[in-house]
């Protein structure tokens, strides 16, 4: 359900709108939490800004669908408004997020596997679309089918990834995490994560249709 009362912050048909990125001297997002806390209310906006696309794609990486991700998305935001007062600024607020996300993309895969499965899927199902990158300009059309079959296998790879290693790629590549940033949410120590993300990474280029990389 919807949440009017946060719904002024981050509107659901402007969530997506890529509004630039900030300016060397943005308040740090320990800042951001601090002034959203004493009042100023509007700038959860700026967070959202920063992180709707990273938190989209990790989250999108988890389900496999781009509708189910924006919904999600949008639940983790409003979780994260709900529980601004709980965020420790000790620690990283990336870490918090996608800690988050993570839990919130785990709950709606239990949620949707426990669904009644439909006899027969609808015939312009769409769902095998997993692709949600931008495409910016006009790209030569055998360039671009080239880098849609180069993200299909890279998507196939990554399904076919232990559950670990899948999660380590996705926070790395599309959440954008630093190692130190994964290394804090997972618990790890540090040279583990790249110990491990060393590992996932061969994992995925066997797993790869040779040609491709």
């Amino acid at each position: 359900m919807w949440d009017s009362r946060a719904s002024r912050h981050f509107p659901r048909s402007g969530l997506w709108h890529d509004r630039g990125v900030d300016a060397p001297d943005a308040p740090t997002d320990a800042d951001l939490v601090a002034r959203i806390l004493r009042g100023e209310e509007e700038l959860f906006t700026l967070l959202v800004d920063r992180y709707k696309l990273r938190l989209f794609r990790f989250v999108s990486r988890y389900l496999g669908d781009p509708e189910d991700a924006r919904d999600v998305t949008q639940e983790v935001f409003l979780k994260l408004y709900s529980a601004l007062d709980s965020f420790d600024p000790r620690y990283r607020f990336s870490t918090w997020a996608f800690r988050i996300a993570g839990n919130a993309a785990i709950d709606h895969l239990r949620r949707r596997r426990i669904r009644a499965i439909p006899l027969e899927l609808p015939a312009d199902d769409e769902s095998d679309r997993r692709s949600i990158d931008p495409v910016d300009g006009k790209p030569d059309p055998l360039e671009e089918l080239s880098r849609t079959r180069l993200r299909e296998a890279l998507d196939l790879a990554i399904e076919r990834l232990p559950d670990d290693y899948r999660e380590l790629i996705s926070l790395r590549h599309h959440g954008e995490l630093a190692y130190e940033e994964i290394a804090e949410l997972k618990g790890m120590p540090l040279g583990t994560v790249k110990n491990k993300l060393f590992r996932a990474r061969q994992a995925l280029r066997d797993l790869l249709p040779k040609g491709t990389v």
